[in-house]
């Protein structure tokens, strides 16, 4: 086991609120981290995607750095701005 997934474990046993939180903060930053791969894949910066997107740099950053309670169709804008498609799945 990695030093980081040992060191969550250990904290969501000891720490409660953490424990309670961590799932979803975990998913949100995940949103975040694919984001910033596809913009980074396509070899587009922040400034280049808020231009297709109309919008300012400083909401590209604030996507891929919190993504919390981002809208689905915000999510498919910046696909499309990416030349991608937008999946959804549910999981377990």
């Amino acid at each position: 086991m990695s030093d980081l997934r040992e060191y969550i474990s250990e904290r969501r046993k000891k720490d409660k609120k953490f424990a309670e939180g961590f799932e979803e903060g975990y998913e949100q930053f995940k949103v975040g981290v694919m984001l910033r791969r596809a913009r980074e894949s396509a070899g587009l910066t922040q400034e280049e995607l808020a231009r297709r997107l109309k919008t300012k740099k400083t909401s590209i950053s604030r996507i891929e750095n919190h993504a919390e309670d981002i809208k689905l169709s915000t999510l498919e804008r910046v696909a499309m701005a990416l030349g991608k498609r937008l999946q959804v799945s549910i999981g377990k």
